[in-house]
């Protein structure tokens, strides 16, 4: 195999430099913990670099021609494809995803919105108000501006495009900061964004931490406005750090999806559905599926074909065609992980599945957790109510639609659900009551790029993809026009 390509420092104005300080961090592969590379970490004087250049790249960028911004958002995605097999070997050494993973669905699906963006440009739409006679009114689409994207570290790659590709498309310049833990292959988009012609200025990359450089991009009066994706708590900060110049924010944070299987539904179909909505990614994912209700009626079946899927998931290196889940992205997190497997048994909750950290030996470096399974003792249990970000799900029942919707709503979150069944009436019955962004009917984890991602109450707000994100990344401005109004003097003399 290759050896991966991608740069270690800083992008700004179109060039690769060093921080200011000098200052690097250590990243690593979760594979096996071995040192990946040395990053460029980005601090105050850095992000008032990249401000400046996003700046004074903006008026030309926002003044181009769209269908020309949209032949170059489409000659980026060209490049990521033709990179495929290199860039996605840089994410699954990054992140420790499977390489089927993000050969096939990251890499495909980043192409996918980069294509979908490429072609919006020319079709922000403004408006015409009919108002008094004689007047015209019409509200343009205009870009914010200076945009503060901050990417998260479980599908950096994805989660790029898809904050990239609106963004440029509304005609903003874009400060990114990635993941300390995953910066890799954004750099690499980096790097062929300016090969495909990208002009100096217009993306900016720079990766360090949340609490410096996170919070200085927050603080920052330079920046218009910041989207982030991230946990709960940190979106937090962000509100409070942004308060200072008002800037306009777009957050989408943590989950506890609700995934619930009615006596009607097709159990197989709904087994396998469940296994990819909590154990794909490592269930690494704020839409997960974690919280698994079962009626009553088909639990105990349900439970045995569900538990011999889960135990039947190969684990082992994610460069590894064969590889159906790899490890957790840093120590840090999978020790998180396992402590919620005490928090469930001290809770009275009882493992029925995983819990631990894998026997085999060639794994013992890594950063693996057993897909693990978990009855609940209570739905009211810390289990049931924090987001553990693993392929981690806790199992509890029901025995009528009123009280699982009860269960389901019972969350600080709001972000995605699903629910398995063939009756048609109650499939958009609850559909409609989820307190959920999103909810997926007989599947779980479907996305698009024309369809709204984003969640309510402590999920977040804003949404991305589609039209709904090119509003995201706009201002309406009303212009009016007098062509033939007679408006009497105001002050008659």
């Amino acid at each position: 195999m290759a050896e991966a390509q991608f740069p270690t420092q800083l992008f700004i104005n179109n060039e690769f430099v060093d921080a200011a300080d000098g200052g690097t961090f250590e990243v690593f592969n979760p594979y096996d913990n071995s040192l990946l590379a040395n990053v460029s970490e980005a601090k105050h004087e850095d992000i008032d670099r990249a401000v400046k250049a996003a700046r004074d790249a903006f008026p030309a960028w926002a003044n181009m021609s769209p269908s020309d911004r949209g032949v170059l958002i489409g000659k980026l995605a060209d490049a990521i494809e033709k990179d495929r097999d290199n860039i996605a070997l840089v994410e699954s050494l990054d992140t420790g995803h499977p390489i089927r993973d993000t050969h096939n669905l990251d890499v495909m699906r980043t192409v996918a919105t980069y294509r979908y963006f490429a072609g919006m440009p020319d079709k922000n739409e403004g408006t015409v108000i009919p108002v008094d006679t004689g007047f015209l009114n019409y509200v343009q689409r205009v870009p914010i501006g200076v945009v503060g994207q901050i990417v998260p570290w479980n599908f950096p790659l994805m989660f790029t495009s898809w904050k990239l590709g609106p963004a440029l498309a509304a005609g903003n310049t874009v400060v990114m900061k990635q993941a300390e833990l995953t910066p890799l292959s954004t750099l690499r988009v980096a790097e062929l964004a300016r090969e495909a012609g990208f002009p100096p200025g217009v993306i900016n990359v720079v990766p360090g931490f949340g609490h410096t450089a996170g919070q200085y991009m927050a603080e920052h009066p330079g920046i218009d406005k910041i989207s982030f994706t991230g946990s709960t708590v940190t979106g937090r900060k962000i509100v409070e750090a942004s308060a200072g110049n008002l800037k306009r924010l777009q957050l989408e944070l943590g989950g506890k999806g609700a995934n619930i299987v009615f006596e009607d539904a097709n159990i197989d179909a709904a087994v396998g559905g469940s296994a990819f909505a909590i154990f794909h990614n490592q269930g690494q994912a704020c839409i997960a599926g974690s919280r698994l209700m079962l009626h009553e009626s088909i639990a105990d079946q349900f439970l045995e074909k569900f538990m011999a899927l889960a135990a039947s998931i190969k684990q082992g290196n994610p460069l590894d065609p064969s590889t159906e889940m790899g490890p957790l992205t840093s120590k840090m997190h999978q020790e998180r992980v396992l402590s919620f497997c005490d928090v469930a048994k001290e809770q009275g909750g009882e493992i029925l599945l995983g819990g631990r950290k894998p026997d085999d030996p060639a794994l013992q470096k890594g950063c693996f957790v057993l897909p693990t399974i978990v009855k609940a003792n209570s739905t009211s249990d810390r289990v049931c109510r924090e987001e553990v970000f693993g392929p981690f799900v806790v199992v509890s029942t029901f025995n009528s639609d009123e009280e699982v919707l009860a269960q389901a709503n019972d969350s600080i979150y709001g972000l995605g659900g699903g629910l398995w069944t063939n009756n048609l009436t109650r499939a958009h019955k609850v559909a409609r009551a989820m307190e959920s962004g999103m909810v997926w009917i007989n599947c779980y984890k479907r996305f698009h790029p024309g369809s709204p991602f984003g969640g309510i109450k402590d999920s977040g707000y804003g949404r991305e993809m589609g039209h709904f994100a090119m509003h995201e990344y706009t201002e309406p401005k009303s212009v009016w026009v007098n062509f033939d109004a007679k408006i009497p003097p105001f002050y008659p003399r």
